[in-house]
């Protein structure tokens, strides 16, 4: 069983910048950050594997970056220029178990509100 554990979130101006930590229990092999907005699905903003290659939602790329510590079990999300449309709450992601019977666990969540 793995458990994850989020901190950071809260409430930046428009253009701020903010930063998501997320550490893990266990042992996974790939994390990731997704978010949900209210009225909208779950979706994913970007994700990161145990050699360290990354994945972005085209409408993050350029403003946030994913980083991993591997030696702390803890993925990070730095986010810069934030717009009023990134508000949401954003859930980290760990899969673990093996490539053909993957589980995935997921953070209590984050609220990131980007408001004047």
């Amino acid at each position: 069983q793995v458990q994850l554990v989020e901190s950071g979130g809260g409430l930046v101006q428009p253009g701020g910048s903010l930063r998501l930590s997320c550490a893990a229990s266990g042992s996974v092999f790939a994390m990731g950050w997704y978010r949900q907005a209210p009225g909208k699905q779950r979706e994913l903003v970007a994700s990161i594997t145990g050699g360290g290659t990354t994945n972005y939602a085209e409408y993050v790329k350029g403003r946030f970056t994913i980083s991993r510590d591997n030696s702390k079990n803890t993925v990070y999300l730095q986010m810069n220029s934030l717009e009023p449309e990134d508000t949401a709450v954003y859930y980290c992601n760990a899969k673990a178990g093996t490539p053909w019977n993957i589980r995935n666990y997921w953070g209590q969540g984050a609220q990131v509100t980007v408001s004047s």
